[in-house]
Protein backbone atom coordinates (compact mmCIF):
# COMPACT_ATOMS: atom_id res chain seq x y z
CA UNK A 1 0.00 0.00 0.00
CA UNK A 2 1.61 3.67 -1.02
CA UNK A 3 2.10 6.35 1.44
CA UNK A 4 -1.10 8.14 0.39
CA UNK A 5 -3.37 4.95 0.49
CA UNK A 6 -2.27 4.53 3.91
CA UNK A 7 -2.66 7.70 5.30
CA UNK A 8 -6.04 7.94 3.45
CA UNK A 9 -6.82 3.98 5.59
CA UNK A 10 -6.02 5.44 8.93
CA UNK A 11 -8.53 8.80 8.37
CA UNK A 12 -11.47 6.04 7.20
CA UNK A 13 -10.39 4.28 10.51
CA UNK A 14 -10.60 8.19 12.22
CA UNK A 15 -14.40 8.17 11.12
CA UNK A 16 -15.23 4.98 12.09
CA UNK A 17 -14.17 5.20 15.78
CA UNK A 18 -15.74 8.50 16.09
CA UNK A 19 -19.14 6.69 14.50
CA UNK A 20 -18.83 3.94 16.66
CA UNK A 21 -18.06 6.55 20.06
CA UNK A 22 -21.65 8.24 19.60
CA UNK A 23 -24.75 7.77 21.44
CA UNK A 24 -28.38 8.23 20.48
CA UNK A 25 -27.21 8.98 17.06
CA UNK A 26 -25.04 11.97 18.56
CA UNK A 27 -21.44 11.39 17.68
CA UNK A 28 -19.64 12.93 20.95
CA UNK A 29 -16.22 12.57 19.93
CA UNK A 30 -14.36 14.25 17.12
CA UNK A 31 -17.79 15.20 15.64
CA UNK A 32 -19.04 17.64 18.32
CA UNK A 33 -15.11 19.01 18.70
CA UNK A 34 -15.11 22.99 17.12
CA UNK A 35 -12.55 23.51 14.58
CA UNK A 36 -11.46 26.88 13.15
CA UNK A 37 -13.71 28.40 10.54
CA UNK A 38 -11.17 29.41 7.44
CA UNK A 39 -11.26 30.22 4.13
CA UNK A 40 -10.55 27.16 1.55
CA UNK A 41 -10.07 29.12 -1.28
CA UNK A 42 -11.77 31.99 -3.26
CA UNK A 43 -15.71 31.65 -1.81
CA UNK A 44 -15.40 28.63 -0.57
CA UNK A 45 -15.22 28.72 3.39
CA UNK A 46 -15.42 26.06 6.28
CA UNK A 47 -17.64 26.18 8.69
CA UNK A 48 -17.96 22.57 10.58
CA UNK A 49 -16.40 20.92 13.16
CA UNK A 50 -13.58 18.71 13.69
CA UNK A 51 -15.22 15.82 12.40
CA UNK A 52 -18.31 16.97 10.03
CA UNK A 53 -18.27 18.91 6.68
CA UNK A 54 -19.52 22.12 6.09
CA UNK A 55 -18.88 24.68 3.54
CA UNK A 56 -20.56 27.93 3.10
CA UNK A 57 -20.12 29.41 -0.16
CA UNK A 58 -20.13 32.81 -0.92
CA UNK A 59 -21.76 35.18 -2.85
CA UNK A 60 -22.73 39.04 -3.32
CA UNK A 61 -26.61 38.28 -3.33
CA UNK A 62 -26.42 35.69 -0.70
CA UNK A 63 -24.59 32.45 0.20
CA UNK A 64 -25.19 28.84 0.03
CA UNK A 65 -24.35 26.18 3.30
CA UNK A 66 -23.44 22.41 2.06
CA UNK A 67 -23.87 20.54 5.17
CA UNK A 68 -26.14 21.51 8.35
CA UNK A 69 -24.87 18.55 10.11
CA UNK A 70 -26.96 17.41 13.48
CA UNK A 71 -29.16 19.40 14.63
CA UNK A 72 -27.12 20.54 18.05
CA UNK A 73 -24.07 21.56 15.99
CA UNK A 74 -26.38 23.91 13.98
CA UNK A 75 -25.34 26.75 16.36
CA UNK A 76 -21.32 25.58 15.63
CA UNK A 77 -21.99 25.85 12.12
CA UNK A 78 -23.44 29.80 12.87
CA UNK A 79 -20.59 30.45 15.18
CA UNK A 80 -18.33 29.24 12.44
CA UNK A 81 -19.90 31.70 9.73
CA UNK A 82 -19.98 34.84 12.06
CA UNK A 83 -16.86 34.49 13.07
CA UNK A 84 -15.81 34.43 9.02
CA UNK A 85 -17.81 37.76 9.24
CA UNK A 86 -20.66 36.78 7.66
CA UNK A 87 -24.27 36.63 8.29
CA UNK A 88 -26.39 33.24 9.27
CA UNK A 89 -29.68 35.25 7.75
CA UNK A 90 -27.50 35.89 4.35
CA UNK A 91 -27.75 32.39 3.81
CA UNK A 92 -30.20 31.27 1.01
CA UNK A 93 -29.93 27.94 0.24
CA UNK A 94 -28.74 24.69 2.06
CA UNK A 95 -27.56 21.22 0.45
CA UNK A 96 -26.34 18.24 1.97
CA UNK A 97 -24.25 15.39 1.28
CA UNK A 98 -26.63 12.28 2.33
CA UNK A 99 -29.50 11.76 4.37
CA UNK A 100 -27.57 10.54 7.67
CA UNK A 101 -28.06 12.41 10.50
CA UNK A 102 -24.42 13.75 10.71
CA UNK A 103 -24.91 15.64 7.46
CA UNK A 104 -28.89 16.84 7.56
CA UNK A 105 -30.20 16.86 10.25
CA UNK A 106 -29.74 20.18 11.10
CA UNK A 107 -32.05 21.07 7.46
CA UNK A 108 -35.14 22.08 9.53
CA UNK A 109 -33.14 24.53 12.43
CA UNK A 110 -30.77 25.77 9.82
CA UNK A 111 -33.84 27.13 7.80
CA UNK A 112 -35.70 28.48 10.89
CA UNK A 113 -32.96 30.58 11.83
CA UNK A 114 -32.08 31.83 7.69
CA UNK A 115 -34.91 31.50 5.85
CA UNK A 116 -33.07 29.55 3.08
CA UNK A 117 -34.43 27.09 0.82
CA UNK A 118 -33.54 23.87 1.43
CA UNK A 119 -32.61 21.63 -1.81
CA UNK A 120 -32.06 17.43 -1.49
CA UNK A 121 -31.31 14.84 -4.01
CA UNK A 122 -34.45 12.80 -4.92
CA UNK A 123 -33.38 9.56 -4.17
CA UNK A 124 -32.89 10.63 -0.46
CA UNK A 125 -35.93 12.36 0.18
CA UNK A 126 -37.93 9.37 1.64
CA UNK A 127 -35.24 9.02 3.83
CA UNK A 128 -35.41 12.35 4.77
CA UNK A 129 -38.63 12.45 5.75
CA UNK A 130 -38.20 10.12 8.49
CA UNK A 131 -35.56 13.04 9.94
CA UNK A 132 -37.44 14.85 12.13
CA UNK A 133 -35.46 15.47 15.27
CA UNK A 134 -37.86 17.09 17.96
CA UNK A 135 -41.01 15.90 15.41
CA UNK A 136 -39.89 18.66 12.96
CA UNK A 137 -40.93 18.11 9.51
CA UNK A 138 -37.57 17.66 7.26
CA UNK A 139 -37.99 20.88 4.81
CA UNK A 140 -37.52 19.93 0.75
CA UNK A 141 -38.08 23.19 -1.09
CA UNK A 142 -36.91 21.83 -4.32
CA UNK A 143 -35.98 18.14 -4.97
CA UNK A 144 -32.93 17.29 -7.26
CA UNK A 145 -31.70 15.23 -9.76
CA UNK A 146 -28.44 14.15 -10.99
CA UNK A 147 -26.85 17.23 -12.71
CA UNK A 148 -28.95 19.65 -11.86
CA UNK A 149 -27.43 22.83 -11.09
CA UNK A 150 -28.03 25.25 -8.19
CA UNK A 151 -26.90 28.80 -9.30
CA UNK A 152 -26.87 31.81 -6.75
CA UNK A 153 -25.24 34.95 -7.60
CA UNK A 154 -22.02 34.24 -9.44
CA UNK A 155 -21.61 30.72 -7.64
CA UNK A 156 -22.57 27.36 -9.47
CA UNK A 157 -23.30 24.26 -7.80
CA UNK A 158 -23.58 21.06 -10.10
CA UNK A 159 -25.02 17.93 -8.02
CA UNK A 160 -23.73 14.56 -8.90
CA UNK A 161 -25.41 11.64 -7.57
CA UNK A 162 -22.81 8.94 -6.60
CA UNK A 163 -24.86 6.72 -4.94
CA UNK A 164 -24.21 3.37 -2.73
CA UNK A 165 -23.76 5.13 1.00
CA UNK A 166 -27.31 6.49 0.78
CA UNK A 167 -29.53 6.02 -2.50
CA UNK A 168 -29.32 9.84 -3.12
CA UNK A 169 -25.59 10.63 -1.83
CA UNK A 170 -24.68 13.73 -3.35
CA UNK A 171 -21.19 14.89 -4.78
CA UNK A 172 -21.47 18.68 -5.21
CA UNK A 173 -19.04 20.78 -7.75
CA UNK A 174 -18.08 24.20 -8.20
CA UNK A 175 -15.86 26.71 -9.41
CA UNK A 176 -13.74 29.23 -7.22
CA UNK A 177 -11.42 32.15 -8.44
CA UNK A 178 -8.32 33.04 -6.20
CA UNK A 179 -5.83 35.27 -6.88
CA UNK A 180 -6.67 35.06 -10.52
CA UNK A 181 -6.83 31.67 -11.07
CA UNK A 182 -9.62 29.72 -11.02
CA UNK A 183 -9.84 26.22 -9.35
CA UNK A 184 -12.50 23.09 -9.63
CA UNK A 185 -13.89 22.65 -6.03
CA UNK A 186 -15.31 19.08 -5.54
CA UNK A 187 -17.02 18.18 -2.16
CA UNK A 188 -17.34 14.52 -2.04
CA UNK A 189 -20.56 12.93 -0.58
CA UNK A 190 -18.74 9.13 0.63
CA UNK A 191 -18.35 6.58 -0.80
CA UNK A 192 -17.15 4.57 2.04
CA UNK A 193 -19.81 1.55 3.50
CA UNK A 194 -20.39 1.81 7.41
CA UNK A 195 -20.05 -1.14 9.57
CA UNK A 196 -23.29 -3.31 8.67
CA UNK A 197 -24.10 -2.06 5.24
CA UNK A 198 -24.78 -5.32 3.22
CA UNK A 199 -23.29 -5.24 -0.02
CA UNK A 200 -24.21 -8.86 -1.48
CA UNK A 201 -28.26 -9.71 -1.88
CA UNK A 202 -28.91 -6.38 -0.48
CA UNK A 203 -33.32 -7.18 -0.32
CA UNK A 204 -33.84 -3.14 0.34
CA UNK A 205 -31.17 -1.55 -1.79
CA UNK A 206 -30.25 -4.76 -4.42
CA UNK A 207 -27.93 -2.36 -6.64
CA UNK A 208 -26.37 -1.36 -4.26
CA UNK A 209 -22.82 -2.57 -4.85
CA UNK A 210 -23.30 -1.72 -8.37
CA UNK A 211 -24.24 1.90 -7.48
CA UNK A 212 -20.78 2.06 -5.90
CA UNK A 213 -19.21 0.98 -9.26
CA UNK A 214 -20.98 3.36 -11.15
CA UNK A 215 -20.11 6.71 -8.04
CA UNK A 216 -16.06 5.65 -8.09
CA UNK A 217 -16.70 6.11 -12.52
CA UNK A 218 -18.32 9.11 -11.75
CA UNK A 219 -16.19 10.60 -9.11
CA UNK A 220 -12.79 9.85 -11.56
CA UNK A 221 -14.69 12.05 -14.49
CA UNK A 222 -14.99 15.35 -12.30
CA UNK A 223 -12.25 17.29 -12.99
CA UNK A 224 -10.70 18.49 -9.19
CA UNK A 225 -7.96 20.75 -8.05
CA UNK A 226 -9.57 21.25 -4.66
CA UNK A 227 -10.82 18.09 -2.91
CA UNK A 228 -13.04 18.40 -0.01
CA UNK A 229 -15.90 16.38 1.48
CA UNK A 230 -18.60 15.23 4.06
CA UNK A 231 -15.77 14.54 6.68
CA UNK A 232 -13.01 16.12 7.42
CA UNK A 233 -10.79 13.04 7.67
CA UNK A 234 -11.67 12.04 4.28
CA UNK A 235 -9.06 15.31 3.53
CA UNK A 236 -6.79 14.73 5.94
CA UNK A 237 -8.55 18.53 7.00
CA UNK A 238 -6.29 18.47 10.36
CA UNK A 239 -2.88 18.23 8.49
CA UNK A 240 -4.08 20.72 5.61
CA UNK A 241 -5.06 22.96 7.98
CA UNK A 242 -2.13 23.30 9.91
CA UNK A 243 -0.12 23.80 6.82
CA UNK A 244 -2.39 26.61 5.44
CA UNK A 245 -1.48 28.28 8.85
CA UNK A 246 2.41 28.14 8.30
CA UNK A 247 1.78 30.00 4.86
CA UNK A 248 2.77 29.08 1.40
CA UNK A 249 1.29 26.78 -1.34
CA UNK A 250 -2.64 26.08 -0.57
CA UNK A 251 -2.42 22.51 0.74
CA UNK A 252 -6.19 22.10 -0.12
CA UNK A 253 -5.23 22.20 -4.01
CA UNK A 254 -4.68 18.33 -3.84
CA UNK A 255 -5.96 15.79 -6.87
CA UNK A 256 -3.88 13.46 -6.18
CA UNK A 257 -4.67 12.93 -2.80
CA UNK A 258 -8.18 13.06 -4.39
CA UNK A 259 -7.72 10.10 -6.42
CA UNK A 260 -5.94 8.55 -3.73
CA UNK A 261 -9.36 8.85 -1.31
CA UNK A 262 -11.23 7.04 -4.50
CA UNK A 263 -8.46 4.11 -5.29
CA UNK A 264 -8.47 3.12 -1.91
CA UNK A 265 -12.59 3.62 -0.88
CA UNK A 266 -12.91 1.38 -4.65
CA UNK A 267 -10.11 -1.52 -2.95
CA UNK A 268 -11.96 -1.95 0.21
CA UNK A 269 -15.37 -1.96 -1.27
CA UNK A 270 -14.39 -4.51 -3.74
CA UNK A 271 -12.77 -6.48 -1.45
CA UNK A 272 -15.66 -6.62 1.30
CA UNK A 273 -18.05 -7.16 -1.83
CA UNK A 274 -15.83 -10.33 -2.51
CA UNK A 275 -15.96 -11.14 1.58
CA UNK A 276 -19.84 -11.33 1.75
CA UNK A 277 -20.02 -13.22 -1.83
CA UNK A 278 -18.21 -15.83 0.39
CA UNK A 279 -20.31 -16.19 3.00
CA UNK A 280 -18.63 -13.03 5.56
CA UNK A 281 -21.25 -11.38 7.65
CA UNK A 282 -21.12 -7.13 6.91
Amino acid sequence: MSNALRIMFLAALGTVTALAQGKNGQAQNNFDKPFPAHKVIGNVYFVGTAGLGSYLITTPQGHILVNSDFEHTVPQIRASVEKLGFKFTDIKIILGSHAHGDHMEGDALAKELSGARVMAMEQDVPALQKMTPGGKPHPVDRVLHDGDQVTLGNATMTAHLTAGHTKGCTTWSTKATDAGKTYDVVIVCSVGFNPGYVLVNNKDYPQIADDYVRSFATLRKLPCDVFLAAHGQFYNLEEKYAKLEKGGPNPFIDHAGYLAYIDLKEQQLRAEVERQKGGGKP
